[in-house]
C-alpha cells in the first residue's frame, strides 16, 4: 500500500487484479485441475492462485495484518484482519455460468470496515467502507425501495450434498413462495449480497454461511441501507454464518415468514 492508498483502494485493487487473473483461468477453464472438499464443493487452480495472488499483495502491502482465506486458512496475530474468498462460486465458474466474483474484506478490531465484492466478468466493482456509504463502478447505490411483498425479488442459497439444513432450506422457500414475486438462487453468496446492496434483489437469506461468504457484502448492506439479522434477532451474521436481510420495508415481512416455525 502506497502512503496514499486507503485500505479500500486497496481492497479494490486487489478484487480487480484478482479478477484479471480469473478471467485468463475462465478462458481456459476446461483445463483445470479440479478437486473436491466434499461432495459439491469445488477447488481448482483457479482459487488457490486468486488466493496466492492476494494474499501476496494485500499482506505485502500492510504486513502486519491478520489473514483469513477460504483456501489458505488462518495466519498471523493483528488487530486489522483480511477476509478473503478468492473465488466465490466456483461450481459456476467451472460451468460457464457467469456469476461468480472475487470477495475482500478488512476486519479492525472486531468489526468489518472494508468490503468489495468483483465481479470480473461484468466488469461490476460493489465497493463500501463503514461510515462512507457504498458504491458500484464508483457511483453510489442504496437497496431497493420496493414496499410490497408481493412485488418483491429475493435470492437465496441452497444446500447441497450432505448439509444437515437441506430440509431447513426448502421449507424457508416453501413458506416464502406464495407471498413473493420470485426467489433466486445463483450461486454466489457474496454477489447475491451486493445484488441486495445496489436493489436489483429486495433481500436475501441463507443458513450457515462462513465469514468469507458475506463479510465484505455485509458492508456492502450496512452501508446501502439494508436491514439485516442473524438467526436470531439480536444476532449479527458475523455470528453464526446465518444471513437474513432485505430493504427496510419489506425486512420484518421476509423475517416473519422465515421464523415461522421457529
Amino acid at each position: 500500500m502506497t502512503d496514499t492508498e486507503t485500505d479500500l483502494e486497496l481492497a479494490v485493487r486487489a478484487a480487480k487484479s484478482a479478477g484479471e487473473i480469473l478471467l485468463k483461468f475462465w478462458a481456459e477453464r476446461s483445463q483445470l485441475t479440479v478437486s473436491n472438499k466434499r461432495v459439491g464443493d469445488f477447488v481448482s487452480e483457479a482459487d488457490l492462485t486468486s488466493e496466492n495472488h492476494l494474499k501476496e499483495l494485500l499482506l505485502g502491502a500492510c504486513e502486519a495484518d491478520q489473514w483469513l482465506g477460504e483456501e489458505t486458512g488462518a495466519e498471523g496475530k493483528s488487530s486489522r484482519r483480511w477476509i478473503v474468498d478468492p473465488l466465490d462460486g466456483t461450481t459456476n465458474f467451472l460451468r460457464g455460468i457467469p456469476f461468480w466474483s472475487v470477495s475482500v474484506a478488512l476486519e479492525i478490531d472486531g468489526e468489518l470496515t472494508v468490503g468489495v465484492v468483483h465481479d470480473a466478468v461484468h466488469s461490476e466493482t460493489f465497493a463500501a467502507q463503514l461510515g462512507r456509504g457504498a458504491t458500484l463502478n464508483g457511483l453510489p447505490i442504496e437497496v431497493s425501495n420496493t414496499e410490497a411483498m408481493a412485488s418483491a425479488l429475493f435470492g437465496t442459497g441452497v444446500p447441497f450434498g450432505s448439509m444437515a439444513h437441506i430440509a431447513d432450506s426448502a421449507a424457508d422457500i416453501r413458506r416464502l413462495m406464495p407471498h413473493c414475486a420470485g426467489v433466486r438462487r445463483m450461486g454466489s453468496a457474496a454477489l447475491d449480497l451486493a445484488y441486495v446492496a445496489s436493489g436489483r434483489l429486495d433481500g436475501f437469506w441463507e443458513r450457515k454461511l462462513q465469514i468469507w461468504d458475506i463479510a465484505a457484502g455485509l458492508v456492502l448492506l450496512r452501508e446501502a441501507g439494508a436491514t439485516l439479522e442473524g438467526a436470531e434477532v439480536s444476532e449479527r451474521p458475523e455470528q453464526s454464518g446465518t444471513v437474513m436481510t432485505a430493504t427496510p420495508k419489506l425486512f420484518s415481512s421476509l423475517t416473519s415468514l422465515l421464523r415461522a416455525s421457529n
